[in-house]
């Protein structure tokens, strides 16, 4: 295989990332591994830049034994969870616990059962907890002898120090709008003018712009997003499009989270035998059968909330680019806009403030991704940020 090729090919516009995890494939096959190869790994880079498909990329790889030809079977289980020796971990909630992160570390020490590595890829890394990282600290200093570990966050920063001294750096960027139109078009099919529309509108976000493109109803969202500032007349506009916002949000979330909330149920009873029409169970069966269910109800309610705020930034990122587009315009910056397609009402938004009054409800939006992450209420942060973007000046009060 070479460079660029296999599974690597899933990345879009990253060549010196392809490189280095390629010559770590290499060095990894050999006894020792090369200097290439390490045991602990750190992938960042800004949300859709693809850190998560580099690491999942680069597990495909070391468990292929033809280096990550992206046509075998074991290229095919890992990106959908099906290899026994790669496990891909997410948090159910807004941070891992230290309850999850003895769980995995214990995982992690297993050996490999058909493939040279074990492989643990660990998503959103700055969600871990000082006392969640602690726990790892000591199996990223000693792992076992077979175990690799990729981490991935948005940043260095973001992860705590003591983690990421201990790991090595791989900086992913955010790929050009025509780098993700042109993988739209030659690997999902998009039509042209779609492609483009989605790569500009999701800002190099890859998910994001497939999203925009295949998804009408995700195009209908954004829209209603983007007319947000156009409706803000007076005070209580501002709380009817925060519980709006959040609606939508909270909807979107159900449609994802409810249909597989009823397939774990169905597990979990199966797994203690009450399938439908079979005996009701009795006594200590019963008991800790409920207990699993009470547990599974909590972090299905964490991982709901989480996906609610998630939804809900996403939209926050659209409106952060609406004003940049009205920044621009104010300035005349000869810049292309986000979007495009708004051109007149941008026009008309630039017209209607000054520039420090963008500027402010920009960093009122930026506030507020840091208050929904801080777990702050969503309706209570929406609510003060429609106000703020109705008359920037009580941001600047703020």
């Amino acid at each position: 295989m070479t460079t660029g090729e296999g599974v690597f090919s899933a990345l879009i516009g990253q060549p010196s990332v392809v490189e280095t995890l390629h010559q770590a494939v290499v060095d990894a096959a050999s006894q020792p591994p090369g200097p290439g190869m390490t045991h602990a790994w750190l992938f960042t880079g800004p949300p859709g830049s693809g850190r998560s498909t580099a690491a999942v990329c680069f597990a495909s790889a070391l468990a292929c034994s033809a280096g990550g030809c992206g046509t075998c079977s074991i290229c095919r289980q890992v990106p959908s969870g099906a290899h026994p020796d790669v496990e891909v971990v997410r948090p159910e909630g807004l941070s891992y616990s230290v309850h999850e992160a003895r769980a995995l570390v214990q995982r992690a020490a297993l050996a490999p059962m058909s493939s040279p590595w074990h492989v643990v890829v660990l998503e959103d890394a700055d969600r871990l907890t000082e006392e969640a990282a602690n726990v790892l600290l000591k199996t990223l200093e000693e792992p076992s002898p077979r175990t690799v570990w990729l981490l991935c966050a948005p940043s260095v920063e973001d992860v705590l120090p003591t983690v990421r001294s201990r790991t090595r750096h791989v900086g992913l960027r955010t790929p050009s709008a025509a780098e993700v139109a042109e993988a739209l078009v030659n690997r999902d099919g998009v039509d042209g003018a779609m492609a483009a529309f989605a790569a500009r509108a999701s800002q190099g976000h890859i998910g994001r712009a497939r999203a925009l493109a295949k998804d009408e109803h995700a195009r209908i969202r954004r829209q209603e997003v983007l007319r947000i500032p156009l409706e803000l007349r007076d005070l209580p506009s501002c709380f009817v499009n925060a519980a709006n916002l959040l609606e939508a949000a909270t909807e979107d979330a159900d449609a994802v989270t409810q249909p597989r909330e009823s397939a774990e149920a169905d597990a979990v009873r199966a797994e203690y035998g009450s399938a439908s029409g079979e005996a009701p169970l009795r006594g200590a069966i019963r008991r800790s059968m409920d207990a699993a269910l009470k547990d599974l109800q909590r972090r299905q309610r964490t991982r709901a909330t989480r996906m609610v705020r998630d939804q809900v930034d996403r939209a926050l990122v659209d409106l952060l680019g609406l004003y940049r587009d009205v920044l621009f315009t104010q300035f005349d910056v000869p810049l292309g806009l986000i979007n495009e397609e708004m051109r007149p009402q941008i026009t008309k938004l630039a017209g209607a403030s000054t520039s420090v009054d963008t500027a402010r409800r920009m960093l009122a939006i930026t506030h507020t991704r840091a208050q929904l992450a801080a777990n702050v209420a969503p309706i209570t942060a929406l609510e003060a940020l429609m106000v703020q973007l109705k008359d920037p000046l009580v941001a600047a009060a703020a």
